[in-house]
């Protein structure tokens, strides 16, 4: 009955979702069994307490009665002791078996999903919040955890409790045992209505969740803007209402829990006292010991100790699965760059590209941000891209690298489809400096030297001095050794697009790109940089976007894009004397220059 009844529940729908979980526990899968094991045999010894204790009560009674008992009190004193004292060893082992499974399946799943987001691509991030991903790799992964070490325990005693049980029960009154048996499945198919309901709520609280930490990690990444715009209050009353909406989510769960957990124990309580009143007058009727029915009743309150946690078990399966459901949503999304590398592309970027005709569309979009794109870099040749905001520049660079999944037949990287590189070789051999500077919270030198810590300290300090940043961190009290703070902020903004600069100058690539790293830096400190990055990457290809023709200038090659196509190209001069779009942003230029 027991096993058919636990079939309802491992059958049930929401059930599904954690058999994705068995990959996970495969590798643990002997330890899930010793633990299992131990706990059977812990079980066995519960019952033996058990049994021991209802017949020092017979003991007792005979003494009392002036009869001969079987057994002596010493007897039944070491039998209570001895399987106590064992239960509690195998308890322990089990206990810890456990535990460390659920350890080591929650740190499996982190990797997955750390692994996962690592290999992931614009649209992604667009559907998923930092926050949200944040919420599933630490509260999702800990109810799964839960699960493992709390809910498999509940999971075995569900199991085990009612085999000994229904043994124990069997053994002392077949009749009794057959009038408690058929209400047992009324009680797990309402767990079983009640798990729909649990289901719905569970999933809502989650989407709460993720929606408070998304809302948390946005607001605090934007303190100074809230701030520079007094946005103080509204920011807290957003707050309040996305809070609010959580507690509701979690105020809904709570009260289907908190039926179920106060109906489970009510019928528990009803077979508890029709045992009682049907056992007694077999006491009373001298067809059963004092000790035998006490035995019958500690065996079925192992029977109900199941259902009384039921409620609590459902609670914990059910978050469990959900929070599955959306570790699973991350698992299952597919990485937009594939690679297929052809294994017979170079070992080492020369920096020559060819672009044939390429269109890109932004994926849930029908914005066509690139048109017909057709352009020739030669290797050691540097170009300049301008254009307005929105003309496709920094989309345009992210297909060198495939920052953007470039379609196949459009940009040949030495002669090779850009699709047969590994993307480790394409990243690692062209170094993109990306337009917005970030900074991890760790010294200025580990951020400068980040693809390699252990570079020398002279290297490190070449490549500052080359983004005219020596002099700065020699002012600072720590020099190298200075914490930048969470994404560089204690910083000012032109210090920021430096040290960038020189985290892609260390590197001295075959490539490299610079998506208008100089908008916060003066004209003098640029002129500096430009003159070292004439003397460093000198027949190396450099690839350069800038809104300052005073920066331009100085490329071989000038392209002008507009609505995401090339309208212009060719050198400084050339396009001045072609009086068009650059001219025109040179002569703008020019004179604000000298208004000033």
């Amino acid at each position: 009955m027991c096993k058919n009844a636990l079939c309802i529940f491992l059958q049930d729908k929401f059930l599904k979702s954690l058999r994705r979980l068995i990959p996970f526990l495969f590798p643990y899968r002997f330890q899930v069994m010793a633990g299992f094991s131990t706990f059977f045999v812990a079980r066995f010894f519960e019952i033996s307490t058990i049994w021991a204790v209802a017949k020092g009560i017979d003991v007792i009674g005979q003494r009392l009665k002036g009869l001969e008992p079987e057994y002596s009190l010493a007897q039944i004193s070491f039998a209570i002791v001895a399987s106590v004292v064992f239960r509690m060893l195998f308890v322990i082992h089990a206990r810890r078996a456990v535990r460390r499974v659920a350890i080591a399946v929650s740190y499996d799943l982190r990797q997955r999903l750390y692994t996962s987001v690592q290999q992931q691509g614009h649209d992604f991030f667009a559907r998923l919040g930092v926050g949200d991903i944040m919420t599933r790799a630490i509260q999702d992964i800990s109810l799964i955890q839960r699960l493992c070490a709390f809910g498999a325990f509940m999971f075995v005693i569900m199991v085990y409790a009612p085999f000994f049980a229904v043994i124990g029960m069997l053994s002392k009154s077949i009749t009794m045992t057959l009038l408690i048996l058929p209400t047992m499945p009324l009680i797990f198919l309402y767990a079983k209505h009640i798990a729909r309901f649990l289901s719905i709520s569970s999933l809502a609280v989650q989407e709460r969740l993720s929606e408070l930490a998304s809302h948390v990690q946005e607001n605090l990444s934007g303190i100074r803007t809230v701030q520079a715009q007094a946005q103080e209050a509204n920011e807290i009353k957003r707050f309040w209402l996305t809070n609010d909406a959580y507690g509701s989510a979690f105020y809904e769960q709570a009260k289907i829990n908190s039926l179920m957990m106060a109906w489970m124990p009510f019928f528990a309580s009803c077979a508890q006292l029709l045992i009682i009143i049907y056992g007694g007058t077999l006491v009373l009727e001298n067809k059963m010991s004092v000790g035998d029915l006490i035995f019958f009743l500690a065996c079925l309150g192992m029977l109900l100790q199941p259902i009384r946690m039921a409620g609590m078990f459902v609670t914990i399966v059910q978050r469990a699965a959900v929070a599955t459901d959306r570790l699973y949503e991350i698992y299952d999304a597919k990485p937009e760059i594939q690679e297929t590398p052809s294994n017979q592309t170079p070992t080492v970027i020369k920096g020559e590209f060819e672009i044939r005709n390429l269109n890109f569309v932004y994926p849930r979009t029908d914005v066509n941000t690139l048109k017909d794109i057709s352009l020739h870099i030669k290797a050691g040749e540097s170009i300049g891209i301008v254009g307005r905001v929105g003309s496709g520049k920094s989309t345009l660079l992210k297909q060198f690298t495939r920052m953007l999944n470039t379609p196949k037949g459009t940009l040949f990287v030495d002669g090779h489809d850009v699709c047969d590189y590994p993307l480790s070789q394409l990243r690692s051999q062209i170094a993109q400096v990306l337009q917005d500077p970030f900074l991890f919270g760790e010294p200025l030198k580990n951020n400068i030297s980040y693809d390699d810590p252990e570079r020398e300290l002279e290297l490190i300090w070449d490549s500052a001095d080359a983004a005219a940043l020596k002099e700065t961190i020699e002012n600072f009290p720590h020099q190298m050794q200075t914490l930048v703070g969470e994404r560089g902020v204690t910083l000012s903004g032109g210090q920021k697009q430096r040290a960038t600069l020189a985290r892609g100058l260390i590197r001295n690539a075959p490539v490299l790109i610079l998506d208008d790293c100089f908008s916060s830096v003066d004209t003098e400190t640029e002129e500096h940089i430009l003159s070292r990055l004439k003397a460093i990457r000198g027949g190396k290809t450099t690839i350069l976007v800038s809104h300052r023709v005073s920066t331009l200038r100085h490329s071989d090659r000038i392209i002008v894009l507009e609505e995401g196509r090339i309208v212009e190209e060719g050198s400084h001069e050339a396009l001045i004397r072609l009086d068009g779009n650059y001219a025109a942003l040179e002569r703008a230029q020019t004179q604000g220059a000298g208004n000033e």
